[in-house]
């Protein structure tokens, strides 16, 4: 539960920071709306984004091992957008403002996140 939770801090931290860098490309909560909104949103998206990216992507990354490895590891990049993708869907269902203005930017937006991720885990965990 612990790991759980950690992630899900990460993955949130990842997320804002990603948000802030793409600006309008990629929103998550509306701009109208108050901080304390717009901080419960984060960490709802960052919540299914965690167990979308534990679930979802350790299957299909399994699954696509052999690609994964014939593209030297680019593919990668492509799941994590299509993961970031299935998180906007899944977000939007339940009504919280989460967008990405494309597939591009999706990639664009996994790279940040990833980046970010690695990061804020390195820092977190060395203290």
């Amino acid at each position: 539960m612990e790991r759980f939770a950690f992630t899900w801090f990460v993955s949130s931290v990842a997320l804002a920071f990603a948000s802030l860098i793409m600006g309008s490309k990629m929103s998550i909560g509306d701009a109208d709306e108050s901080t304390l909104n717009r901080v419960l949103a984060l960490a709802l998206v960052g919540l299914v984004f965690t167990i979308v990216h534990e679930f979802v992507g350790s299957a299909v990354k399994f699954l696509s091992l052999p690609f994964i490895v014939l593209t030297l590891g680019l593919l990668l990049v492509v799941i994590n957008a299509l993961l970031l993708l299935l998180t906007e869907w899944l977000t939007t269902q339940f009504g919280v403002e989460f967008a990405i203005a494309g597939f591009w930017w999706a990639v664009l937006a996994a790279i940040v996140v990833s980046i970010c991720q690695s990061i804020v885990t390195a820092v977190v965990s060395n203290n």
